[in-house]
């Protein structure tokens, strides 16, 4: 089977408008999360989010043709540019149509779609921008990243709630290892801190309320938790075929060792009991890399700072993990510090763990202050950094519906082994 490495990442994130920015703050355990800016919150029982302060679309995107599409797709533009200079990635000619785009969406347009109701509402069925589709449906995220570069490849969007990104990387290693591509763009991008998004999820009583302490609302693991921050963003990676990585003399990150994949088939929004779906998918990424669980050195947890998600998942690790779950391995929630990114988390915590093994570095979890006695004997890297040798991650990723996926990623000591 062909081997798929990481060659470039790319971010754009409440903690940074790039991946080197991004990373810098998330080892500092600088909070990206604040007061919104976006809209006007009085008449909102949440008030806080995780925002990308200072983006700037015309840095990526034409004057006249910002309209064309909505913010989400602005991000997955910026952030694609971030992971392709990082990558030194040009393919040319015929390699072009080898080169896959895969990019996870939860919503769409949803700022688009608030505007254009408004517009419908007050003036009319007429003074609906002709963009309106192409600027809010999902797979123009992909669309329009393979149109600004020539990638004829596959490209597509997957949707599967906070799971999207994690997806896309997986399905995109798929496509390169049975040889159907040779290298994607792969990754998640989401743009919800808009009154609907903010005002829906609050309205299920899923987001913390914490307003007056808003660095201090994200806080997994914490007995003090009231719900996740949404945050907004994208993370992407550039995906290569070793042997072709090589030969080109890219700068190889890490390498997609595993993905697994499930389905709770439980409850609308809560997880399975005991975190059995999540699990699942954990012990399917394993198997997929043929690593058996004490191999793992840090677990990048999905952990939104939810009552229930945060211990369901961690009762998972304990039955993936057993006693080393408890006994040397290291886990944290960088979602922290950059709010829950929903269908762009996985593409952003799959760059995170990428960085991490390249560093030897562990991000921390902060705000865990009183930690929950559910996480007694669990290493969760409060407060601060750290400085670890491992040479593997796993990254998880849990959406609405129950469906789950995980990732598996080596570091130079597995890219570096013969196949």
């Amino acid at each position: 089977m062909r081997r798929v490495v990481i060659t470039g990442v790319g971010a754009v994130s409440p903690c940074g408008l790039d991946a080197a920015s991004t990373w810098t703050n998330v080892q500092a355990g600088r909070s990206g999360v604040g007061l919104i800016e976006a809209f006007d919150t009085e008449e909102f029982s949440v008030k806080i989010a995780g925002e990308c302060t200072g983006f700037d679309p015309l840095r990526y995107v034409e004057k006249k043709r910002v309209r064309e599409s909505a913010r989400f797709i602005h991000f997955a533009l910026a952030a694609t540019e971030d992971a392709i200079a990082a990558a030194n990635f040009a393919p040319e000619g015929e390699e072009l149509e080898r080169v896959g785009t895969f990019i996870g969406v939860g919503f769409c347009g949803l700022e688009y779609l608030e505007q254009t109701a408004k517009r419908l509402f007050d003036k009319g069925p007429r003074r609906i921008s002709p963009y309106f589709i192409p600027a809010t449906i999902s797979n123009l995220a992909p669309g329009q990243v393979s149109m600004r570069w020539g990638f004829k490849g596959p490209s597509f969007a997957t949707a599967s709630a906070c799971s999207s990104g994690a997806h896309a990387i997986g399905e995109a290693t798929e496509w390169i290892r049975r040889g159907g591509i040779d290298a994607a763009i792969a990754g998640g991008a989401e743009a919800t801190v808009t009154p609907l998004g903010v005002g829906g999820f609050a309205q299920m009583r899923a987001l913390s309320k914490r307003n007056d302490a808003p660095e201090e609302a994200s806080r997994p693991f914490d007995v003090g938790r009231d719900g996740f921050v949404v945050g907004e963003g994208a993370g992407i990676l550039i995906l290569e075929e070793r042997e072709r990585a090589i030969a080109r003399g890219a700068p190889i990150l890490a390498e997609v060792l595993g993905y697994g994949a499930s389905s709770d088939a439980y409850h609308l929004t809560q997880p399975s009991p005991g975190g059995e779906g999540a699990a699942r998918a954990m012990q399917g990424a394993l198997l997929d890399a043929g690593l058996e669980p004490s191999a793992i050195g840090y677990v990048n947890a999905h952990g939104t700072s939810t009552p229930t998600g945060d211990i369901q998942e961690l009762e998972a690790m304990r039955k993936v993990f057993g006693v080393y779950a408890t006994d040397g391995l290291l886990v944290s929630s960088t979602k922290s510090v950059t709010g829950h990114l929903l269908g762009a988390a996985g593409g952003l915590e799959a760059a995170v763990c990428a960085l991490a093994l390249r560093d030897g570095v562990v991000p921390p979890t902060v705000n865990l202050t009183h930690p929950d006695p559910a996480t007694e004997g669990f290493d969760l890297v409060p407060h601060e950094a750290r400085k670890a040798k491992f040479d593997a991650a796993m990254t998880n990723s849990f959406g609405f519906g129950g469906t789950n996926a995980t990732l598996v990623l080596g570091g130079a000591r597995y890219v570096e082994r013969e196949s």
